[in-house]
């Protein structure tokens, strides 16, 4: 089911470890060097997580290793051809959210095929699914990033470089839209599948009845 997430954020205490991306408890330190017994101060800083124990390193209030960017990571049921371009997406987005945006446009038309449509044309895919009974709310995260990724591909009105925290959000509506449309349906079939078979053969029964 679906998450919060909670990014690495400056001195916070907790958040989801860039290294594990376990959500867990942060102990930070500030980095010194020895030079012949001296202890210098650096700019540096370091959040060591309580989880996996590992580091994560910070210079001036910015995460600098590991150099991805803090946002989620993909859904676990978001489909293995669509990770490799939202980590790339993610790998890019505090440099280029534009470029970032783009990619995860890509995402959502790839995704489109997985969801029963064509994938030639977002915006037609997502009126059949509108029309297959798709949930308000579900499409207008279909067009949030069906507009922002289109936007970066083709500049208009919305320069996602002037609202990096737009294209941060698309990672989000990505993953939404993926537990609602693939995880929870095989969440429920799931469970359905663990019913006994004539309880199944009952609900068989009447729901071809009037």
């Amino acid at each position: 089911m679906e998450h919060t997430y909670y990014p690495p954020k400056f001195e916070e205490t907790q958040f989801h470890c860039p290294r594990c991306h376990v959500f867990a408890s942060q102990i930070w330190e500030d980095l010194q060097i020895d030079r012949y017994g001296n202890r210098i101060e650096t700019p540096f800083k370091s959040s060591t997580c309580v989880h996996c124990k590992q580091s994560s390193y910070w210079l001036e209030g910015r995460l600098v290793s590991p150099a991805e960017s803090p946002v989620e990571p993909p859904h676990t049921e978001l489909p293995a051809d669509c990770s490799a371009d939202y980590n790339e997406a993610r790998d890019i987005v505090a440099r280029s959210p534009r470029g970032a945006a783009a990619l995860l446009r890509l995402v959502l038309q790839k995704l489109m095929v997985h969801l029963g449509e064509s994938g030639t044309n977002i915006n037609d895919d997502i009126k059949a699914l509108v029309a297959k009974g798709l949930p308000r709310v579900v499409q207008q995260a279909l067009d949030v990033c069906r507009v922002v990724g289109n936007n970066a591909v083709h500049p208009g009105e919305l320069d996602v470089n002037d609202t990096p925290e737009t294209a941060h959000q698309l990672f989000r509506m990505i993953n939404f839209i993926v537990d609602d449309r693939i995880a929870r349906p095989k969440e429920i079939q799931a469970l359905y599948a663990q019913l006994p078979q004539g309880a199944k053969d009952a609900i068989a029964k009447r729901d071809k009845n009037p």
